[in-house]
């Protein structure tokens, strides 16, 4: 009985995983708009700032609180840790902890993607900015699964995460799995 209902538990969580990264994807499919989705103990990115300014991460959860960090624009690895309290997010970021606000943070897809539409001679170019005409960080396999959307989207490019490296991939070249 124990196996039972040990398989429906991690069953009941890869529905919800699946459902929530069905979700995020068609979030992240609207094109020049970083989706806002908040769900604790995931990381996050920073959103909705401009590439020049930071997201302020305050000691308490109020615009007027002194501040505790500062995070960039793209900038990953914000885990929220806890439930917010109606706009405000406990977050914890480079090592410090304060609070953000929801509008400004989006979770890190929490699928897994593959490349797609690649023959078996190619491979895909991951690229520093999301141009054809932009640095090839590196490629991916015809066939790599290993591939998690990060909340960023532009004239069909999707920013990717992979192995280590962050980059830039035209998005009808990666499916979910």
């Amino acid at each position: 009985m124990p196996m039972l209902l040990q398989r429906a538990s991690e069953a009941s969580s890869l529905f919800f995983r699946l459902v929530l990264g069905a979700l995020v994807l068609a979030a992240f499919s609207t094109s020049g708009t970083a989706f806002s989705q908040v769900v604790p103990s995931e990381e996050h990115c920073v959103v909705n700032v401009k590439t020049d300014d930071v997201l302020n991460v305050r000691r308490q959860p109020t615009a007027e609180a002194s501040i505790a960090n500062r995070l960039r624009y793209n900038e990953c690895g914000v885990i929220v840790t806890g439930t917010c309290r109606g706009d405000w997010c406990p977050v914890e970021a480079k090592h410090d902890t304060g609070w953000v606000h929801r509008r400004y943070i989006s979770m890190v897809s929490p699928s897994l993607y593959c490349v797609s539409g690649v023959s078996s001679a190619d491979r895909l170019n991951l690229r520093r900015w999301p141009s054809a005409q932009s640095q090839v960080i590196t490629t991916l396999a015809p066939d790599q699964c290993d591939i998690a959307f990060l909340p960023y989207t532009t004239d069909g490019w999707q920013k990717v995460r992979v192995e280590g490296w962050e980059g830039w991939v035209n998005r009808r070249f990666v499916s979910g799995q």
